[in-house]
């Protein structure tokens, strides 16, 4: 009877939580009913599928964290049933999370890897290792995993075998093209240097740097910043981050990937947010290296990055559900320009796109990209088309210390006005930062694009720029966009299908779960 009695409240606070969330949140969850039914006694996690749908493990594996997985039972839903096992609060042993068929991790509230270690320690913590085509889902709204300063993840899925994080309501199908905002998502806390301290100071003259910040929403201690520009938090690659961004306290979101402080040892590539209630990825400070990043749906930004941020990124699919989402990039250091590191951010082969029925995508950002603050922003081999938006919008502000831009090789499809100048810019001078008509440059481009994103005719006509001159990160290409022909299809099967975007037919729905 304490069993039942237990899994009884948990599903009932998991419903709880996901009918209380915000009024600006567009869909935090349905609250609909998990089906918990008791674990077998002799647990063996090896089931046979049949024909008729998933049929659930029998049982949750052994981990190496003390503490272990909690068998909650099994959830259904049209799909079939799979065995619900929960991870503990905090990972405190490198710990492997195996693929069992018929099987998801559930995260039930906050989950930490490992301890915080602090500002400046060389600890290495723990690992938290997430096997190919692992699913794990946020049980309540105010789930969210925090992979702590001086731990790693290792969440290295394949292309037909991606890691997918996700919600309950995801698992049960209670999801259609708008749901969203119903966990929190994954967030990666490094000791790399970031401004806008909420402890401690940025370096001045002689003086070491100390700034740490809070993560945004947490009741608890979630600190992240320091002073190693190299620091590791792991591996994420072949990655889906689906329908996240719960309000963790006042206004306070979690994106879909957040990256705070995160230094140039960690790898990211291939990761797609979809439907994140906030932005889809946002990166608080650090030296961050990314490449083949894929943002569908994000009701704020598609991409965010602030507070000096060093970063180089390659390979950007930024896709906006139509009438919905803020600027594609907001990229800015605002309200502390005169703190450094200046945000300095390199971003090649990048294909941006809203709907051209929807002139109200833009939202508070007024442009289809923001730059702002204490910024250098270099856009290199992109394609911008928002044929009913502004495509650029920057904002002068804190003195000498405003924003800069340079443009070599992108393309841009906007409306008549084209440009916004704010703060101490004049529309006039943000046109003449970007420079049409010269370094490959056109404002007035027509596009091409097939389906939404691949390039077509007049795409693969404009000559691209020479990235590898900037970094040894960057690949050698000969064209702009993120994808250079329908030949090109590094975006499929790992990813999934949408209405605002679709990545072929190895892709599974967003509002389904694989079932192999």
């Amino acid at each position: 009877m304490k069993t039942s009695h237990g899994l009884f409240l948990v599903g009932c606070s998991a419903i709880a939580l996901a009918g209380c969330g915000p009024t600006d949140i567009a869909s935090p969850g349905t609250g609909g009913n998990v089906v918990i039914n008791q674990p077998t006694p002799t647990p063996t996690p090896t089931p046979t599928p049949t024909s008729s749908g998933v049929v659930a493990a029998a049982g949750c594996p052994t981990i190496a964290d003390p503490v272990g997985l909690t068998d909650s039972g099994t959830v259904t839903s049209a799909q079939g049933s799979w065995r619900v096992c929960t991870l503990p609060a905090r990972i405190t042993a490198s710990t492997t999370l195996p693929k069992i068929a018929g099987l998801l991790y559930s995260m039930n509230g906050r989950v930490d890897v490992g301890t915080d270690a602090g500002f400046s320690s060389t600890s290495t913590g723990v690992t938290l290792t997430i096997e190919p085509g692992v699913i794990l889902f946020g049980n309540t709204g105010t789930s969210w995993l925090a992979v702590n300063r001086g731990n790693k993840i290792n969440a290295t899925g394949t292309a037909t075998a991606p890691i997918i994080f996700t919600s309950r309501d995801n698992v049960l199908g209670l999801n259609g093209e708008t749901s969203q905002g119903q966990w929190g998502g994954v967030v990666l806390m490094g000791r790399a240097p970031i401004t806008d301290c909420t402890t401690g100071a940025v370096a001045s003259g002689s003086t070491a740097s100390t700034c740490e910040r809070q993560t945004e929403g947490a009741a608890d201690p979630a600190l992240f910043g320091g002073t190693n520009s190299a620091d590791n938090s792991g591996t994420m690659k072949y990655v889906q981050i689906r329908y996240s961004g719960f309000v963790l306290g006042s206004n306070s979101e979690l994106q879909a990937l957040t990256l705070e402080g995160v230094g140039s040892g960690t790898q990211l590539d291939y990761i797609q947010s979809y439907n994140s209630s906030d932005d889809g990825a946002e990166f608080f400070g650090g030296t961050v290296n990314m490449k083949h990043y894929i943002s569908v749906g994000a009701d704020d930004d598609s991409l965010d990055m602030d507070t000096g941020v060093q970063a180089n990124l390659q390979y950007l699919l930024l896709i906006q559900r139509s009438g919905q989402g803020d600027a594609l990039m907001e990229l800015d250091s605002n309200g502390n320009e005169a703190q450094t590191p200046r945000q300095v951010s390199k971003i090649s082969n990048f294909t941006a796109v809203q709907a051209a029925t929807s002139s109200n995508n833009e939202a508070a950002g007024q442009a289809a990209m923001l730059f702002r603050g204490n910024s250098d922003i270099s856009l290199y081999n992109g394609v911008v088309n928002t044929p009913a938006n502004e495509c650029i919008r920057m904002n002068g502000s804190g003195g000498t210390a405003a924003s800069t831009l340079l443009a070599r090789s992108v393309v841009m499809t906007c409306n008549s006005t084209k440009y916004l100048g704010t703060g101490t810019y004049t529309a006039t001078q943000v046109g003449t930062f970007f420079g049409s008509g010269s370094n490959n440059n056109n404002d007035a481009f027509t596009s091409t694009l097939s389906s939404t994103f691949i390039n077509g005719a007049n795409e693969a006509a404009v000559s691209a720029f020479d990235v590898t001159t900037l970094s040894s990160f960057f690949s050698a290409v000969t064209y702009i966009g993120a994808v250079k022909d329908s030949s090109d299809t590094w975006y499929a099967g790992w990813t999934c299908n949408s209405g605002a975007a679709n990545f072929g037919t190895t892709s599974t729905a967003c509002t389904a779960l694989p079932t192999t």
